[in-house]
């Protein structure tokens, strides 16, 4: 099996972080699973035509991720990875229209304090993100370089057993990206697109047995 660039890279990252946590037996450790919806929003999802952005039409779609992290009380970081797919339901679309956006995630995560048995939390972070899409009569390739953005996101850590944690999660995700089509040249005044989106998550996570969930 070979893997892309993108997924080697989120590996080394989640890898990172957990061989960093794992000698200390106080800090709260975690990897997780998860699936969800992606919703766009703004020109990325505008089909009326007034929207000045090639990246547009974007249809709601699904993905999936992973998600790793460490904490000492309250406060955590987390990186994560993120593979995102979009139709396009433009009606100048075709059947293969669609837009795959994929990429990784670090930040920060802070829980409430307490021994409450649902723990509510919030997070925000830098994504670093690609975009690749088929659209129009043609099925014109696009695809765009790695760029920076943001994400801010509130969940629930809900344990089953001491050891594993139901999380659904809500994120806003913002992105910029400069894109490249076959045959048409880009310079250097050429407007960034916005890829902005929301996803409605729902994941399994495995913590750090020795820490039994209280993090």
């Amino acid at each position: 099996m070979t893997f892309s660039k993108s997924v080697r890279i989120s590996l080394a990252v989640l890898g990172s972080a957990v061989i960093a946590a794992a000698p200390a037996s106080g800090q709260g450790i975690y990897l997780g699973l998860r699936g969800g919806a992606g919703i766009p929003t703004g020109d990325f999802s505008n089909t009326d035509g007034s929207s000045s952005s090639t990246l547009d039409a974007a249809k709601s779609g699904f993905g999936y991720g992973v998600d790793a992290g460490m904490g000492i009380g309250p406060i955590g970081v987390y990186a994560g990875f993120d593979h995102m797919n979009f139709d396009c339901e433009s009606s100048t679309c075709n059947s293969d229209g669609k837009y795959k956006l994929q990429g990784v995630t670090a930040g920060i995560r802070l829980s409430l304090p307490g021994k409450m048995f649902v723990r509510p939390w919030i997070k925000g972070g830098v994504t670093f993100n690609e975009l690749k899409g088929g659209y129009g009569a043609s099925s014109t390739e696009l695809t765009t370089e790695r760029n920076p953005g943001y994400e801010i996101g509130a969940g629930l850590d809900i344990p089953i057993f001491g050891l594993f944690s139901i999380y659904p999660q809500a994120r806003y995700v913002g992105q910029n990206f400069k894109y490249d089509i076959p045959g048409v040249t880009n310079t250097a005044s050429t407007p960034e697109s916005k890829a902005n989106y929301m996803t409605f998550d729902l994941g399994l996570s495995v913590h750090n047995p020795l820490k039994s969930m209280k993090r």
